[in-house]
This record gives C-alpha cells, structure tokens and sequence, in this order.
C-alpha cells in the first residue's frame, strides 16, 4: 500500500449537504466537503459509486452503467449554459417551491430532485446547442473531445438510455427483438431516430466530467484525496449487459452458498462472469473499469474483492450450483491476477467481510492489497468471543468500525450485551470505558482514538462516527429507506463547529495522523 498514513470520512456524495445543492449532494460539493476535513486533520474523502441510475433506483450498486457519472450530482449553479435568470425562469414559482421542499427534506427524493434538475438541464443544452454548438466554439470543441474520447462507453450508454425512455423505461430484455439481440441495422436506424436524446445525454455526460475534473483539483489542493467504490458487478438490466452479452452468463446468477445464517443461501439476482469468456478476451472489461476508476479517483475500494478470486452462481432453474473456480489454487491465482492489474490502474483497497475463505487475507497481505479491519468484527481467544486489539492489526489495512451497511457505532454500542462491554474494556485503549453508561462523547471519543491509534495505513470513519450520530446509509435487511440518508448539518455548519473541528485536528495530531502543514 502506497498511501501515507492518514484518516477520511466515509460519506457518499448523495449525503453531502451544502446551502446551494438540490437536495442531493453534487459534485461541486467535493471541493467544499474537503475544504471541511483537512481543518479536521482528514486527508480523504470516500465516496460510494457515483454512477448512473435508472428512474426509480436509489442503490448505487444498482446503476444501468459501470462507467456514466449520474447528471443528478450535476451542479447547475455551476453550468456555463445557464445563468440564475435562466434557472429562474426554468423553475417557476411551482418549481421555486419544490426546490425550498428539497433543500430541506431529511432525505433524498431521487425522483423528484431527477425530475427538477432534468428540467433545468434541458435549458442548458438547448442554450448550448444554440449558442456553443452551431457557431463551433472551443466549448463546442471541447464537447466533441469529450464524445470521442469517451466513446467506448458512451455511445452504448446514451443510445441504451434512448431506447430505454422510448420503451417507458422497461427493460432491454423487454424489447423488440433488434433492438434487443443488437442487430446493427436496427441499432444504427434506432440511433437516427433518437439522436437529439443522445445528443443531450452526451452533452449532460460532459458536464459532469467537466465538473469532476474540476473537483478533482480543487480537492488537491485543499490536500484531500478522494476514494471511490468500483462495484463487483453491473445489474443483469444494464448498459453494459446488452452491450456485452457474451461476457456474462445469463442463465446464471451470483450469489452466495447455504450456511448457517442463510440454510438456502443468497440469490442476489445478479448476473454472473462468463470467466472462460473473460480470460479469452484478457479481462479487457474490468481492466477498463479499473482503468476507469483510476481516472476518477485517487485510490478505491474493490467491493466483494472475494468475487475476483471465487464466484457462487446457481442457475436459474435452480438445479445446479457452485463456485467458479472450483480449486482453492485457481481461485487464489485468478484472485492475485485481477487484484495486481486492478492495482496498476490506482492504490485498491479490498472489501473483504462476510464469511471468508482462510486463504483470502494471506493472499492480500501477500500482494500488498489492504483489506478491512471492522472492530465489532475483529474476534479472536477461545470460541472468538474476545474483541481483538486494533493495536495489533496490521500496516497494510483499513481501520474502522461501521461500514455503509451497518447500523452505526452508537446504535452498535449501546446494543452490546454486558459481557461484550466488559470484553471490549479488556482493549488498552478503552479501559477507561464506563460499561454500564450509554453511547455518548467519552464513548464516542475512545472508540475512535482507538481506530485513529490502530498501526492501519488508513482509517476510515463514517461521518455519522465522527459526529456521535445515528443516522444509518443502508440496512440490508430493510427494504424501505436505504440510500437516502443526508448529513445532518451543512458543510457551512460542520465547519462553523469550532468544537468538532478541534476535537478532530487534536486527535489526528495526536495519533500521528495530522496533515502536514
């Protein structure tokens, strides 16, 4: 692991709240969430995928592309094509009163903030179009760049999302059949015949990446490094499925093996690798995506890394089921490959929790690729009831103690049973925990000096951790709700604590890992 040793905050960038976004975190907060941390002694920032969703989607791990950003984190305040007489105007009175609704809503509305933002944005590529793009200006030349730079995506993207809205959003297994099955005839008359809606996704892609490019920057020098989250898989009703059928087993989905917590195992509904088919082509899709994701951030976590080495699919049917590979070696050897061309493209961090095989971390250790160390999970003494000692995990690892599905450390803490406080006083570092008081600020301060004090690289801590909070990203077991959470204050807010801010620039500094100045 090349990275220095430092602290972030985990926070995707639909929670960031600022005084001009829309009720979703936008891309021009970056710049301004960052700005906050280094003032905490943070140096990164994590975000989960910012991809591009389908109406009616919220789980970012549910995006119809494994390469477009989504326009809803476009900043509009930020758009060259529009002024505030343009918004103004856009809106109207009605579209005012909705926008007041969602600055202040306690989650995000994807719909509704989708509906109002895509509204706006109609006027900006029509003012571009107008303006830019029929006198050819250098915006214009910057745009065509953009398009034929980005083609190998994009041009499947922006013609799957036209098709897509001209089947009301239904599925491309739904279609007709040459729209469905790709025949080119039917794909290059489909192309002419939508071209001004893919022409407008184009044009709302550029922004977006004209807009990260500059966040990016902005983040550098505030001193803040930003994290991304490449997902394993892309969903079955995908972009990238219709456009590469013949890397995939349609027959077939991912999922996990019977065990005790599950006797029927898991059927994540999830399309599964045509793993013969990718090793013949040299993996050239998820090297692009690594690629990809390289491009967008400094450094990022590879979700379900255990998925590189052994896939589990059973068929659709229903009567066949298994790994892929089959032999501990070849899972280990196709793990090690992927996980080492993966990292040429950025620093990988592994997402490596759940119920593992015992080879996995000794093969990460042993290609330098940092893996988790969740407290709560980290077990070890007879039966693995006793809480392990962060002082003993390892360099080459990522610290914390909630994830974005989990509950949060104050809801974990305050749920343990008498015996399990007790273990975790055994821990040096929080000794001095009160057993029989609630979660609160001593509680809260223990617990993550001792993930601060951890010999970890990294040390990740949700922002609802760093606050005390209980406000929750996601919950597996809940259907309702997930992916919606906001911060509870403003980035204006949080930085006008002087409290918060000192209280975290003291613990960076006092466990060696304060920015340097």
């Amino acid at each position: 692991m090349r990275f220095p040793r430092v602290a972030g905050c985990t926070i995707p960038l639909f929670s960031i709240r600022t005084r001009r976004s829309w009720g979703v975190g936008e891309i021009t907060d970056l710049a301004d969430c960052a700005a906050w941390l280094r003032t905490g002694g943070l140096r990164l920032l994590q975000i989960l995928p910012p991809y591009e969703l389908a109406a009616g989607e919220a789980s970012p791990y549910g995006a119809r592309t494994a390469f477009g950003l989504d326009p809803i984190y476009i900043g509009l305040d930020a758009v060259e094509d529009l002024d505030a007489d343009a918004i103004d105007r856009a809106l109207g009175d009605e579209g005012k009163r909705e926008l007041a609704r969602l600055r202040a809503a306690p989650s995000v509305e994807y719909d509704a903030v989708r509906r109002l933002k895509a509204r706006v944005l109609a006027v900006a590529f029509d003012r571009f179009r107008d303006r830019e793009w029929a006198h050819e200006t250098a915006r214009a030349r910057s745009f065509r760049a953009f398009v034929a730079a980005e083609a190998m995506w994009e041009d499947d993207l922006s013609l799957y999302v036209a098709l897509r809205e001209s089947h009301h959003e239904y599925g491309w297994g739904t279609w007709p059949d040459g729209e469905r099955t790709r025949d080119p005839a039917t794909l290059a008359r489909a192309a002419h015949d939508h071209d001004a809606r893919i022409f407008a996704h184009r044009y709302a892609q550029w922004i977006a990446h004209e807009q990260w490019a500059r966040a990016r920057a902005a983040m550098r020098v505030a001193g803040v490094e930003l994290m991304g989250d490449l997902p394993f898989v892309v969903g079955l009703d995908s972009a990238d499925v219709w456009a590469n059928r013949e890397l995939f087993h349609l027959d077939e989905r991912l999922g996990t093996p019977p065990d005790e917590g599950a006797p029927q195992g898991q059927d994540w509904g999830l399309p599964v690798y045509d793993w013969d088919a990718m090793e013949r082509d040299e993996y050239s899709w998820i090297r692009r995506r690594a690629k990809r994701a390289g491009e967008l951030y400094g450094l990022y976590r590879v979700d379900h890394a255990l998925g590189c080495y052994r896939t589990f699919s059973r068929s659709t049917d229903g009567r066949q089921s298994g790994f892929s590979p089959p032999e501990e070696q070849d899972q280990i050897q196709r793990g090690e490959r992927l996980m080492r061309m993966m990292s040429r493209f950025g620093e990988v961090i592994a997402e490596d929790l759940g119920a593992l095989p015992d080879y996995l971390r000794p093969s990460l250790e042993r290609i330098g690729v940092a893996g988790y160390r969740v407290l709560r999970w980290e077990r070890e003494g007879q039966g693995g009831q006793d809480f392990r000692d962060p002082g003993s995990w390892p360099e080459i690892s990522v610290a914390t103690n909630a994830t974005h599905d989990t509950d949060t450390t104050a809801d974990w803490y305050d749920a343990l049973s008498p015996e399990d406080r007790e273990r975790l006083r055994r821990i040096p570092a929080l000794v001095g925990l009160d057993p029989a008081a609630p979660f609160g600020p001593d509680a809260r301060d223990a617990l993550l000096r001792a993930l601060y004090a951890a010999p970890s690289t990294l040390t990740l801590v949700t922002l609802e951790d760093l606050l005390g909070g209980r406000g929750r990203i996601n919950d597996p077991n809940t259907p309702e709700g997930n992916w919606t959470y906001r911060a509870p204050a403003t980035i204006d807010e949080l930085a006008a604590d002087e409290e918060l801010t000192a209280r975290l620039a003291t613990l960076a500094s006092e466990t060696g890992r304060a920015p340097a100045r």
